[in-house]
């Protein structure tokens, strides 16, 4: 499985981005997640889902905020981003793993990680 993110950008605080993680291979039987890494931090969970989307987590500094969603018909999981906060700056990764029923918040279960996209929240 090869992961592709796109979608990030410069925005001012307040405004909305769309995030977009493209699989190469099939999404299905993959819990996806998203994941951020600020400067001079470590990489931290925002958001995951399982491979039919029943279960969802989010961490809580992005809850009532981002939405995770994906489209396994065109192995894609997508992120979209309401609200933005400049703390919400970061490189965003997304990443997959076998689908267990667990793990889907640690950042150590996931064993397929995309290149990263940076989201710049200006104030």
């Amino acid at each position: 499985v090869q992961l592709q993110a796109s979608g990030g950008g410069l925005v001012q605080a307040g405004g909305s981005l769309r995030l977009s993680c493209a699989s190469s291979g099939r999404t299905f039987s993959y819990a996806m997640g998203w994941f951020r890494q600020a400067p001079g931090k470590e990489r931290e969970f925002v958001a995951a889902n399982s491979w039919a989307g029943g279960n969802i987590y989010y961490a809580d500094s992005v809850k009532g905020r981002f939405t995770i969603s994906r489209d396994n018909a065109k192995n894609t999981v997508y992120l979209q981003m309401n609200s933005l906060k400049p703390e919400d700056t970061a490189v965003y990764y997304c990443a997959a793993h076998r689908e267990k029923g667990s793990g889907y918040t640690f950042i150590g279960e996931y064993n397929y990680w995309g290149q990263g996209t940076q989201v710049t929240v200006s104030s």
